[in-house]
């Protein structure tokens, strides 16, 4: 008997070819579930399938979709589910940044972050709910942010988009309780990723100076969080919030 708490489970990750979501799909891997790698450029989401197949090979397949494009995201999601037979786990990392103080926002600089890190949840999740249902079990975990908890200057559209998966997390667990799928949060605080790498001394000063355990987290953190609310441990815990954030936000 397999002590790997994920064997025989389909794992959907996007925003997965690099970051918080590489480290992801990898980590669900290790723990025997098979991932549909799910990145906007091929180039990336080619790269993470080669790495999981590497380790456990015919473990993982690419796949390369705008997740903001409605249309082609159900028809990747249909794709995945004829290559895959079920999907069990979604996970809603695809993310973007578009940073500037609200007088300044242009309204691109809004619909960008607002279609890709919420209406692109929505569209997974749609995608897949229909099979999660007829299975009668399913996990969905939501990437969001200590942005969408508190605010952050210069990201009016990065916390509205993360506030605003919130709430949809919650109507969704509500919906779909008792047909024992689950969805949550996990809001992921100053993470070392490529987003932060760019941050001038200046500002990471500032962040480190806002974080209880005075530093930041690492991929690994949020994976590991992924992880727990994907496994029959946390089958009781649904529409909830878990911040994985040093503290900042409390």
């Amino acid at each position: 008997m397999s002590n790997k708490r994920f064997e025989n489970q389909v794992a959907v990750v996007t925003g997965a070819g690099r970051g918080i979501g590489e480290a992801i799909a990898k980590s669900l891997a290790a723990e025997g579930a098979k991932i549909a790698v799910v990145s906007r450029t091929e180039a990336n989401s080619a790269k993470v399938a080669a790495d999981i197949n590497a380790a456990t090979p015919g473990a993982a397949k690419p796949y390369a979709v705008d997740v903001a494009d409605f249309d082609a995201v159900q028809k990747t999601g249909d794709q995945i589910l004829a290559d895959f037979g079920r999907c069990d786990i979604l996970v809603n990392n695809a993310g973007v940044t578009r940073d500037t103080l609200a007088m300044r926002m242009s309204s691109d600089d809004w619909d960008t972050v607002l279609q890709t890190n919420l209406k692109g949840a929505f569209n997974f999740t749609r995608a897949v709910l229909r099979a999660m249902v007829k299975q009668r079990s399913g996990r969905i975990i939501n990437i969001g942010s200590v942005s969408g908890l508190m605010g952050l200057a210069g990201q009016a559209n990065y916390a509205a988009s993360k506030a605003g998966l919130i709430g949809m997390t919650k109507s969704i667990a509500r919906e779909i309780a008792s047909r024992g799928i689950t969805a949550n949060v996990v809001a992921p605080g100053f993470i070392e990723t490529d987003m932060t790498a760019v941050l001038n001394e200046e500002v990471r000063k500032g962040a480190l100076a806002q974080i209880p355990v005075s530093r930041f987290g690492a991929t690994a953190d949020i994976a590991a969080a992924v992880s727990f609310l994907c496994s029959p441990d946390a089958s009781y815990i649904t529409g909830q919030v878990l911040a994985v954030d040093g503290g900042m936000s409390m």
